[in-house]
């Protein structure tokens, strides 16, 4: 009889792990163009605890507070030329996805003037994202941030599932619809 109870909840606990799998091979395949630099991980990955600066001044953060939610988290720098030329596309994903369900998390690495990010979205007519910072790299040294422009996605309890080194095009119809897909299964 244990035999039988212990093979039940062997098969369960496979099938659990096959749909998981599967779940992440739906999203692989949905990758296309700048999207195949998405490397989505066998298993979800902690994510850094360290504090972050809200824009504006508006007092500390962590990406904790973002639970509940997908979060699209992008290490940038204004220094940075390919982090400039993907930042429309973010702001474009935003306005198409963002809400209760998803955000386009933006978090200014190291030294980046307040005033000259702030000049930056006004020149490119950014409106949506918001100006967070990480001015001494906490975050970006926790989750093993090197060299930018880094994008993560954070799932709803809070875990890196996968990560795009470089630059891309977050608005492309290959994005758009692994967002699609997240939202629909998540």
């Amino acid at each position: 009889m244990r035999f039988f109870r212990l093979l039940t909840l062997y098969l369960a606990l496979m099938a659990g792990a096959n749909a998981a799998l599967a779940s992440d091979t739906s999203l692989e395949a949905l990758r296309d163009g700048d999207m195949k630099k998405l490397v989505f991980h066998g298993e979800p990955q902690a994510v850094s605890e360290a504090e972050f600066t809200l824009a504006d001044g508006a007092g500390m953060a962590t990406l904790a507070d973002y639970q509940g939610k997908w979060v699209l988290l992008n290490f940038w720098a204004t220094w940075c030329a390919p982090c400039r030329k993907e930042m429309p596309t973010l702001s474009a994903l935003q306005a198409e996805f963002g809400g209760e369900s998803f955000e386009v998390l933006t978090l200014a690495t190291g030294r980046n003037n307040p005033a000259g990010i702030q000049k930056f979205f006004d020149k490119i007519r950014v409106s949506n994202l918001h100006r967070h910072q990480d001015p001494k790299s906490a975050v970006a040294r926790d989750m093993a941030v090197l060299g930018l422009p880094i994008t993560v996605i954070i799932d709803p309890d809070g875990r890196e599932i996968a990560r795009l080194r470089g630059d891309a095009d977050w608005h492309s119809d290959s994005a758009r619809a692994i967002v699609a897909a997240m939202l629909a299964g998540g």
